[in-house]
């Protein structure tokens, strides 16, 4: 069974900073693309982030230019660094991994990001 372990939630002021981390295992890391997802209260679970294995990148256009995607295939890590963070941004975050790209997926626990003065 694919194991997702996400980490690095918190509270952070707006215009802060954090960075997610998920450990993927028991995965052939190669062949899935990974994604960071988040949902907020009373909101559908939406697509924050995607990088296939080869570093191709898909960014909703709500954290374009503030949050960056990175993998490290060595590792079996993807990351997901977000800057100048804004209240709306708060929600919880999870990581998936797609096989091939596609299907639902495999997701992590989540993490909860609380952007908040």
């Amino acid at each position: 069974q694919v194991q997702l372990v996400e980490s690095g939630g918190g509270l952070v002021q707006p215009g802060g900073s954090l960075r997610l981390s998920c450990a993927a295992s028991r995965i052939i890391f190669s062949m899935y693309t990974m994604g960071w997802y988040r949902q907020a209260p009373g909101k559908e679970r939406e697509l924050v982030a995607a990088i296939t294995y080869g570093g191709i990148t898909n960014y909703a256009d709500s954290v374009k230019g503030r949050f960056t995607i990175s993998r490290d295939n060595a590792k079996n890590t993807v990351d997901l660094q977000m800057n100048s963070l804004k209240p709306e941004d708060t929600a919880v975050y999870y990581c998936n991994a797609k096989y091939l790209g596609s299907g639902p997926g495999y997701w992590g626990q989540g993490t909860q990001v609380t952007v908040s003065s």
